[in-house]
């Protein structure tokens, strides 16, 4: 079925859709933000500093995992020699702010979603457009998977490196509240927004900016930049750096497989 015909609008009511789109957006994490003020206990001692105790989960589960192997304590954790302080007059005040409002985007990510699927709508063929439900949920659930692996690996990998590296015994790490939740937001929001890459290899499959062969042909370079970030993010061991970097592998070839079937897809329409 053909497409609508975009036509029917001019930029101008484009620009005043985007606008509303994201006026509902931002009111969306706002309001998530103020439900997030009322478990700000919980937000920020057991979930945001929680990597910062040796009794975390991912501490626990490979102190575990080096039992099972037969490499008995070689990978525990037993204490974080380090503290956290705040140099700043206002620096909790805009820390709790700007972390509910973090939240508060990624509680309210669906439905930014779903804005974003009714922006983009007109643009797609009338089955492509049923396909709004499998969109939110593909798209949400990546979103949400890259959050657990950027918050269970990520974030300890780096704070455990971070902790235990110092060059002279006489310094001792007292680390900035800023700088530690800088680190949080970062590697969240980055895997997050990584984990999205196969959604967003899709619709540049489908407006002929990407292709398979394109995705294929960089692979080695795609390969050279994920273990690179997988370096810089994690302890410099193989362990840790393969940990981190497999997935993200994983997530580069599912998109080259997306992109082969859209790419595919696009040829049987242009060919009739």
């Amino acid at each position: 079925m053909a497409q609508k015909n975009l036509g029917e609008m001019s930029f101008l009511d484009h620009l005043e859709e985007l606008r509303w789109l994201l006026v509902r957006s931002t009111t969306a994490v706002i309001i998530m933000a103020c439900v997030t003020y009322f478990i700000s206990d919980y937000l920020f001692d057991t979930i945001i500093f929680g990597p910062t105790r040796p009794t975390f989960f991912t501490y626990r589960y490979f102190c575990e995992l080096s039992h099972q192997l037969g490499f008995a304590d070689s990978i525990c954790i037993t204490e974080m020699p380090f503290i956290i302080q705040n140099t700043e007059m206002e620096g909790q005040v805009n820390i709790f702010v700007w972390m509910c409002i973090l939240a508060g985007f990624i509680l309210s990510f669906p439905y930014i979603l779903w804005e974003v699927w009714k922006f983009i709508s007109p643009a797609l063929y009338e089955k492509e457009k049923k396909n709004a439900k499998v969109f939110i949920f593909t798209s949400s659930l990546l979103f949400f998977l890259g959050v657990l692996f950027g918050y269970y690996v990520v974030i300890p990998m780096s704070v455990n490196f971070v902790a235990t590296f110092t060059i002279s015994s006489v310094v001792h790490n007292q680390f900035t509240l800023d700088s530690y939740i800088g680190m949080v937001k970062t590697s969240i929001l980055a895997s997050g927004l990584f984990f999205e890459l196969p959604i967003i290899i899709y619709f540049l499959t489908k407006l002929g900016l990407v292709t398979p062969e394109f995705l294929r042909k960089y692979w080695k370079y795609a390969v050279v930049i994920i273990l690179i970030v997988a370096a810089i993010v994690t302890p410099p061991d193989v362990v840790s750096q393969t940990i981190v970097a497999i997935p993200m592998l994983l997530i580069y070839e599912v998109s080259i497989l997306i992109s082969k079937i859209v790419s595919t897809k696009n040829k049987k329409i242009e060919n009739g």
